[in-house]
């Protein structure tokens, strides 16, 4: 199916809709999903963006400058993940605390404001992976247009692209409560130090990277191919210094490279 019939039947989809709020990170998938809504609905969506612990200050702005590009009327709301029960704590099923919280009150802000559904980002490609974040969505009766249309990542690209949406190659990104392994509580304090380190290895001109927190030792991500930019003599001694400049005492590099969701390696390996 040509990428004009996949969009037309997302559209179809969004139609029925009527009114929608979206859940909005500002990432490929909420874009894609705010830009129909809007093309389809008018003033009748709503895309919401969640500020918190975890989500950084440059993503945040990312959100606010394609909201503005699509044109959709935007909104803002601040949750605090850290103070929900059990979360801080990163249980395997942490996703499904912040998402149950993110759609309970994105259900109430429909309700005051009178739009009758609740839209997220998910898709196709979610389904084979570990997301307890779906089984929120799933009791709260969250619609996930595009994994209704049978929309994968590479589907969603391809449509972002011909819809001009200035971030379609945009890497995948995940809360920052993703960099911690299981088990391991999240702090502030911790967040804001993966979030320095990260803040670094975007200033070097890396696009697709992780930082996993191991105390205090930092596992970097980076595709293989930028591996040997920072085994550069310069650059690894000035990303050592800065590194431990933040809080680490070691510093490695995980020579398998970036991968979504390395952290649930271990619990494939438990099963």
């Amino acid at each position: 199916m040509i990428t004009e019939e996949k969009l037309e039947r997302l559209k179809g989809n969004i139609k029925t809709l009527e009114s929608v709020v979206v859940a909005f990170s500002g990432g490929v998938d909420s874009s894609l999903v705010a830009k129909v809504c809007h093309d389809v609905l008018g003033n009748q969506a709503l895309a919401v963006t969640a500020r918190s612990e975890t989500y950084p200050a440059y993503e945040y702005e990312e959100a606010r400058k394609i909201a503005k590009e699509i044109g959709i009327r935007h909104m803002t709301i601040d949750t605090s993940e850290l103070n929900i029960e059990g979360f801080a704590n990163n249980p395997p099923n942490r996703c499904y605390f912040c998402k149950s919280e993110l759609f309970g009150k994105l259900k109430e802000i429909a309700r005051e404001k009178g739009y009758k559904n609740v839209a997220d980002g998910a898709n196709l490609d979610d389904t084979g992976e570990y997301r307890p974040g779906l089984d929120a969505a799933r009791e709260l009766d969250v619609r996930s247009p595009l994994k209704e249309c049978g929309l994968r990542k590479s589907d969603i690209r391809k449509i972002s692209k011909y819809l001009n949406l200035s971030n379609w190659d945009k890497p995948p990104y995940a809360c920052m409560s993703s960099r911690f392994p299981y088990g391991n509580s999240i702090t502030e304090e911790k967040l804001a130090i993966v979030a320095s380190a990260e803040n670094y290895l975007r200033s070097i001109g890396l696009k697709q990277f992780r930082v996993r927190h191991h105390d205090t030792i930092a596992r970097i991500e980076v595709l293989p191919e930028d591996i040997p930019v920072l085994l550069d003599e310069g650059k690894r001694k000035e990303l050592v210094r800065k590194f431990k400049e933040i809080g680490y005492k070691y510093v490695t590099i995980d020579m398998e490279g970036y991968r979504s969701g390395s952290m649930n390696e271990v619990l494939i390996q438990q099963k």
